[in-house]
C-alpha cells in the first residue's frame, strides 16, 4: 500500500467510483420493478441472480477493460480474468440479491482493489439510498444525502452492550451456527438480514460486530477495506486473514473482536 504515489491512489479511487456509478445506473431501473425476473444458479438450493446483477458487472468490466486493461478482475457473475499488473478488481455487482428481489434497501455494490496480500481499497455502495462508503489509502468516508462524513468505528465496550449482525439466521454449518449463537447469547442485540450494509454500519460506528460464514472473496474484500480504514478489524474465525472468504468476524475494535473470537473458538 505504501508503494503507491498519491496520484496512483487518487486514480484507483477515481476508477472505483466510476465503477460504482456505472453499477448504479445499470441496477436502479430494475429495483422494485414489477417486471423483474429471477433465475436460480443452483440445482439444489437457492442462489438467485437477476438481469440487474449481470448488467452491473458487465458495465463495470467494460470500464476496467478501457481504464485498467492490465489489472485482473474477479467477479461473482462472470468469474476471473487474468491480469499482469499484480492488482485485482474484486466485484460483487449486487451483494444481497435476495434483499434486492424482495425490495429491501440493504443490498449493495461491492468493489475492492486488491493485491496478493488482500484488499487495499473498498467501496460499499447503496444506490437506492444514495450512500457510498469507501475506505483505503488513509481515507474512510461515507458520501450520502447528508454530505460527506468521516467513518470511524465504535470505541471498546463489553460484549453485553454490543450490537451484532449476521445475514442468515442459520449461519453456515451446524457447528458454525452454534459458535455464532455463543456470541449472540452474550450480545445485547442481534439483528439479521443486512448483507453488506451491516459492514458499512460497523464502519460508520453504529454497530459492533458482524459474524458470517460461507462467504466468497467477492463478498468480503470490499467490506474488509472499508471497516479497517475506519479503525475496525476483520479476520476469519481463527484470527487469520479473511479476504479469501469462508468465515468472517468484523469488529469495531480489537477489544470487542477478542471477546467475540474467544467465544467462536470455545
Amino acid at each position: 500500500m505504501t508503494g503507491y504515489s498519491d496520484e496512483s491512489k487518487q486514480e484507483f479511487r477515481r476508477v472505483a467510483f466510476a465503477l460504482a456509478d456505472a453499477a448504479r445506473s445499470a441496477i436502479l431501473p430494475h429495483f422494485r420493478s414489477s417486471t423483474l425476473t429471477t433465475d436460480n444458479k443452483l440445482h439444489d438450493g437457492f442462489d438467485p441472480v437477476t438481469v440487474a446483477d449481470q448488467a452491473a458487472e458487465d458495465a463495470m468490466r467494460e470500464i476496467l477493460a478501457k481504464e485498467r486493461p492490465d489489472d485482473a478482475v474477479l467477479g461473482e457473475e462472470f468469474g476471473a480474468l487474468a491480469g499482469t499488473s499484480g492488482l485485482t478488481w474484486v466485484l460483487d455487482p449486487i451483494d444481497g440479491t435476495r434483499g434486492f428481489m424482495s425490495g429491501t434497501p440493504t443490498w449493495g455494490v461491492l468493489i475492492a482493489l486488491s493485491d496478493e496480500d488482500g484488499p487495499m481499497l473498498g467501496v460499499i455502495d447503496q444506490p437506492y439510498i444514495g450512500e457510498r462508503f469507501h475506505g483505503g489509502f488513509g481515507v474512510a468516508e461515507c458520501i450520502g444525502p447528508h454530505g460527506t462524513k468521516r467513518l470511524e468505528t465504535r470505541p471498546a465496550r463489553d460484549l453485553s452492550e454490543a450490537t451484532l449482525f449476521t445475514t442468515f439466521p442459520e449461519v453456515g454449518t451446524v457447528a458454525e451456527r452454534d459458535a455464532f449463537h455463543r456470541v449472540a447469547g452474550k450480545a445485547q442485540l442481534t439483528r439479521y438480514g443486512m448483507d453488506c450494509y451491516a459492514y458499512a454500519l460497523v464502519a460508520a460506528g453504529q454497530v459492533d460486530l458482524v459474524i458470517e460464514a460461507g462467504l466468497n472473496a467477492y463478498d468480503i474484500q470490499a467490506p474488509i477495506a472499508v471497516v479497517e480504514a475506519a479503525g475496525g478489524i476483520v479476520t476469519d474465525w481463527t484470527g487469520g486473514p479473511a479476504h479469501q472468504g469462508g468465515c468472517a468476524l468484523a469488529a469495531a475494535n480489537p477489544d470487542i473482536h477478542a471477546q467475540a473470537l474467544a467465544l467462536l473458538q470455545a
